[in-house]
This record gives C-alpha cells, structure tokens and sequence, in this order.
C-alpha cells in the first residue's frame, strides 16, 4: 500500500507488521526526530492536540506538530491535564 503524495507519510520508509487479526497492514518505519525548539505548554482539561493546535497556530490541522514535537507514541498520553509538553515554533 502506498500513501497518496499529499501525505505527510509519502515517501517514507514502510514495513509490513502482522496485525491481531492475522492480516498484515503497513507501517512507517518510526522515526526519531531531534529536540524541538520552542514553548512548552500546560495542558489543560478537555483539551485535545487539535485543540492545542488551533489555540496556538490557528491552524486544528497542524496537531501533528506538537505531536512529533514529543517523544509520547500514544497521542492521548500527551494530554492529560497538568502535563507539560513541548510546543514547536509557530513559524
């Protein structure tokens, strides 16, 4: 399976994983990228990285920032309330 070249997954590397159901899906190959420059945030409750993101950029879609701005894999593990994380720069 090949991503569509508007993807932000397009052109990366790809591994075939075997899935709970006995089928095999696709994965990108997990990247480690370097430490962000920027804020950091507090979150709040009820917020969401879309959320975040919105408030921040002005831009909902860009919640894929702050998320490769984190090292957390597990999106609703970067918000619980309290919990400071890192905010790329809004440029």
């Amino acid at each position: 399976m090949a991503f569509l070249k508007t993807s932000r997954y397009a052109g990366l590397a790809t591994v075939q994983v075997p899935a709970a159901n006995g089928r095999t899906v696709t994965a990108v190959v997990l990247r480690v990228l370097p430490a962000t420059a920027g804020a950091s945030y507090v979150v709040q409750e009820n917020d969401r990285l879309d959320i975040i993101a919105n408030r921040s950029y002005k831009d909902a879609t860009r919640f894929w920032h702050i998320a490769d701005a984190n090292t957390e894999l597990e999106a609703r593990r970067l918000v619980q309330p309290g919990l400071r994380i890192g905010m790329p720069p809004t440029s």
